[in-house]
């Protein structure tokens, strides 16, 4: 599991994926994928902040509400929290990659994307 803000940040740049980088924002560590927040740790909630959508979110706190949990201060925004504790490596990866995905302009996607192929 990963606990906490160091391990999630490691854990994110070693999916070395173009255009993520360190940041900070309202005096907060976090990463930023193609210049947007993509992840970090909340300082409201002992948990880790994930790009999603809110009906997402809503579906995953119905299902697991010990895993996917909330804060009043993010219940406007497109995110997902997962608990301290509870966040699975194998979850976030697909989480993060689908997100950078989701936020990448078309040309990175699509040099991305051939990249890949090429391996």
């Amino acid at each position: 599991m990963i606990e906490n803000w160091h391990q999630l940040r490691e854990f994110a740049l070693a999916l070395n994926l173009p255009h993520v980088v360190d940041a900070v924002s309202w005096g907060r560590p976090n990463l930023k994928a193609h210049g947007k927040m993509w992840t970090w740790w909340s300082p409201m909630i002992d948990a880790a902040v994930f790009k999603g959508s809110i009906d997402e979110r809503e579906m995953l706190m119905s299902v697991d509400p010990e895993t996917f949990v909330m804060h009043d201060h993010y219940r406007a925004s497109h995110v997902i929290l997962v608990a301290k504790g509870h966040v699975d490596p194998d979850w976030t990866r697909q989480r993060l990659i689908q997100s950078w995905r989701n936020m990448a302009p078309k040309k990175v996607l699509k040099e991305f994307d051939a990249a890949q192929s090429n391996l």
